[in-house]
């Protein structure tokens, strides 16, 4: 389904988003950022993860679709990268661009919500159930946090459509991404979602790019059919390189739930081992082997659920000498994606390869306390992802 959206959109997006009103005063480290992110849209012609997403939400704005965004800090954004309401310097008026880009345009309602996962993820999904034509968005503070929403999760999120034939669009945004910020802000427990996977009821994404998110959120909303979406999003890609797009990937194209190795340079017929990862250590482990120079390829899992069998061995048909298939996590054995995908890798392409997983020794926390272990591990696993030979 293509999701893309005319440039001339973007950039009327964009004006109304750097042109505060008459009078209105940015404070002056914001307005040292927005200079920044001008000249990444307007010179380098990219966009970064909130760049993406304030697009994402314009477009379906101005083309009719309400939004409703919901969280703990999710005006400013956890880690100050949405900014989508603005405080005047002198006078502490608010101002939320999005939801003055034309007068024709659908609501947006964007809320800092109380301390209480189970309380406000439980509202949103019930505000969902009502307004299903809006996109309802609930984000976690750290992906973490979720276990204080596991109530409504089990018993409403992944079961009613089971349980009583009704359904939902609600987007769950969970922050995840071990960086050594110890084990309450490390994960989102990908492995409970995919767990309660079963017959379509829900979707699962790990995207990796700007453009796969602003994508991802636009299909949400294109499909005739709604399922909850639960996105597992960065925090240190939010302002990394590697996760930019460029504006072209937004007019154009659609979410895509495997992609393509986008460094190597080798000759695709010397590769005999592919990792597949989902999320940021797919980043790591790209840097690691173009550090390295050898000849492996490193393919991204973008959607977890529902598992995206044909692209995947279509992917791998790039690379017809490839006999080896590693899977690489962040988490620990016992956690993360590895249990849920290693019976569909066996089932669909264990006569082909051999195939193994890379990850964190099994443990009952979700990560270590120490930053400097963190960064041992993290060595570790793309070593053992990488080393040939």
């Amino acid at each position: 389904m293509a999701t893309g959206v005319d440039r001339s959109v973007l950039e009327r997006i964009y004006t109304v988003m750097s042109s505060p009103p008459e009078g209105f005063s940015v404070h002056p480290k914001l307005a040292r950022q927005f200079d920044t992110r001008t000249s990444m849209f307007r010179t380098d012609g990219e966009v970064d993860w909130a760049l993406a997403e304030a697009f994402a939400f314009g477009s379906l704005l101005v083309e009719g679709t309400a939004i409703r965004v919901a969280g703990q800090d999710t005006r400013r954004g956890t880690f100050s990268q949405r900014h989508s309401v603005l405080v005047d310097h002198q006078t502490e008026a608010d101002w939320a661009p999005l939801a003055h880009l034309d007068a024709d345009q659908a609501k947006f309602w964007i809320y800092d919500s109380l301390l209480s996962e189970y309380a406000a993820l439980g509202f949103e999904y019930g505000y969902s159930m009502v307004h299903q034509d809006a996109l309802v968005a609930w984000e976690a503070q750290f992906g973490d946090f979720i276990n204080g929403a596991q109530l409504i999760i089990d018993q409403y999120l992944v079961a009613a459509e089971d349980k009583w034939g009704t359904s939902t669009g609600l987007v769950l945004l969970l922050p995840h991404g071990y960086e050594g910020q110890g084990p309450e802000h490390s994960s989102a427990r990908i492995e409970r979602f995919l767990t309660l996977c079963a017959e379509d009821n829900i979707q699962v994404a790990n995207a990796t790019t700007a453009a796969q998110y602003f994508h991802l959120l636009r299909r949400q909303m294109k499909r005739a059919v709604r399922r909850p979406l639960v996105v597992f999003t960065p925090k240190s890609l939010l302002r990394a390189k590697v996760a930019r797009s460029t504006v072209d990937d937004l007019t154009t194209g659609s979410f895509r739930e495997v992609l393509a190795d986008p460094t190597f340079a080798g000759d695709a017929g010397a590769v005999r081992r592919v990792v597949l990862a989902s999320g940021k250590v797919a980043h790591d482990a790209i840097a690691g082997r173009d550090q390295r120079g050898v000849d492996v390829a490193v393919l991204r899992i973008e959607q977890l659920y529902p598992w995206p069998t044909d692209l995947l061995a279509e992917a791998l048909g790039r690379y017809p000498e490839a006999r080896e298939l590693v899977w690489l996590q962040e988490e620990p054995e016992n956690m993360g994606p590895w249990n849920f995908a290693k019976g569909r890798l066996y089932e669909a392409l264990g006569d082909r390869f051999t195939i193994r997983r890379v990850s964190r020794f099994e443990s009952g926390s979700p990560a270590t306390g120490s930053k400097a272990i963190h960064d041992q591990e993290q060595e570790l696993i793309i070593e053992a992802a990488l080393a040939v030979g």
